[in-house]
């Protein structure tokens, strides 16, 4: 199994956006030596105290300073936001920077209606999903100069960097996106620490749907990968009470409650105690929002659920805003899996 990492960076408790970009350059690194497949950077608004991911070209450009091999993308570019033409454009100066290493992640979601107005987002597009189709189409058309030779675009060009332009990926939280995805020909990455209820509908969508790519940056066959919510401690009890971050997040997040991640200890709180440790084995209808383990544990579920939507790579996302435990829990699941170390 393949693994990698998206980071949201969170801002630290008393720290600035400062402290969160050096803390996700450290993942990075991290990840790069540990053997991950690649690693992600987020695109959140209007959360910057809590969240610090919000221009995911920005911190990819930095990121390509810091690394060497790794591969880096979005997790994702919210393409509904954005001029596909500058899209392409900003990938294309990332792959300048990183060449051969970059990875377009490309999705769709609307933030509070204060963000959507001040990033001029229309949230009343008459069909989402075809508006969506025709983004993805046209970045990956203008990162591989892939116009016909009479499109109005066909003498319009991106910068390169002579090695394998950036790879598009389709990302999402529902069938639809898998959908266009398939359709189109492109890589999927589902969410499940979104949506983990439409884990297994979405791939299955995704190759129903699935046609080789007339598109220059397509695949012939079906390529995807699941993005988890999931973190390790050396027991499974410990790495239950770090879960608690992630499950008292989404308690708030129901009750619209937007302050934030919760310390652990403010987590426990909340939950009303140590939630209990994610089971070693999984009923064949059950996805948890966020799994936690011990190294072998959480190597046996992440090989569960890959099997379930057959897969080959799995992404980790991990609530815990302490630092030092998210990299200590980056570490244990890569001698968990067997990763090799750069």
């Amino acid at each position: 199994m393949d693994l990698s990492v998206v980071d949201l960076s969170p801002v630290p408790e008393g720290g600035t956006a400062t402290d969160a970009y050096a803390n996700t350059v450290a993942v990075a690194r991290q990840a790069e030596r540990l053997g991950y497949r690649r690693v992600w950077v987020a695109e959140h608004h209007g959360r910057a105290d809590s969240l610090a991911g919000t221009t995911p070209e920005v911190l990819l450009g930095h990121l390509a300073a810091e690394t060497d091999a790794i591969r880096l993308g979005s997790g994702a570019v919210l393409l509904n936001h954005y001029s596909p033409f500058k899209v392409a454009e900003q990938f294309g100066a990332l792959d300048g920077l990183a060449p051969g290493r970059i990875d377009a992640g490309l999705g769709r979601a609307n933030m509070s209606p204060a963000s959507d107005r001040a990033l001029g987002t229309d949230r009343h597009v008459e069909d989402p999903d075809a508006d969506h189709a025709e983004r993805v189409e046209a970045v990956v058309s203008h990162l591989y100069d892939d116009f016909p030779a009479d499109h109005p675009y066909s003498d319009l060009s991106v910068p390169r960097s002579g090695a394998d332009p950036p790879v598009p990926w389709v990302l999402g939280s529902s069938p639809s996106s898998a959908e266009i995805a398939g359709e189109l020909g492109l890589p999927y990455c589902f969410a499940a620490f979104i949506r983990p209820v439409f884990a297994v509908p979405a791939f299955e969508q995704y190759r129903e749907s699935f046609r080789p790519s007339p598109l220059a940056g397509g695949v012939d066959e079906p390529r995807a990968m699941v993005a988890v919510n999931a973190v390790c401690a050396d027991t499974d009890r410990e790495a239950a009470r770090l879960r608690a971050v992630a499950e008292a997040t989404y308690e708030r997040l129901k009750r619209g409650d937007r302050s934030g991640r919760p310390s652990v200890e403010e987590a426990v709180g909340e939950l009303g105690g140590v939630p209990e440790p994610t089971p070693a084995t999984l009923d064949d209808d059950e996805w948890p929002r966020a799994l936690s383990g011990s190294p072998e544990t959480l190597a046996g579920l992440l090989d569960q659920l890959a099997d379930r939507v057959g897969v080959e790579e799995v992404m980790i996302q991990h609530a815990v805003p302490d630092h030092d435990a998210a990299l200590r829990s980056h570490e244990l699941l890569a001698e968990g899996v067997g990763l090799s170390p750069r």
